[in-house]
């Protein structure tokens, strides 16, 4: 799959404009609580390895192209580590909770 430059400058467009109209100041946390960004996170981590399996399926069948399949594994593993990252990082700011004292 070659890179189409006007299909990157469109998709560059479309990403400004959506960043022009975010709202601004802080984002509002998430409702329901920590239980929903924990739920959000792990669809985001099964759409992400769902697309690589659809991805490396299609290239196994001749269907798909590599460059697609490295791309959604590269995208897959991004999320899992930020995912990984941030649980390292709950999990310590929970054992720093244990050692404060009381």
């Amino acid at each position: 799959m070659a890179i189409d430059s006007v299909a990157a400058a469109r998709a560059y467009l479309d990403a400004a404009k959506a960043a022009a109209n975010a709202p601004a100041g802080p984002a509002k946390p998430a409702e329901g609580g920590f239980e929903t960004v924990l739920s959000q996170a792990a669809q985001t981590i099964e759409g992400s390895a769902k697309t690589a399996e659809t991805a490396m399926t299609s290239a196994a069948m001749g269907k798909g192209d590599l460059v697609d399949v490295v791309t959604a594994v590269a995208a897959a593993e991004a999320t899992l580590e930020t995912v990984v990252a941030v649980r390292d990082q709950v999990i310590k700011a929970y054992q720093d909770i244990l050692k404060m004292p009381i």
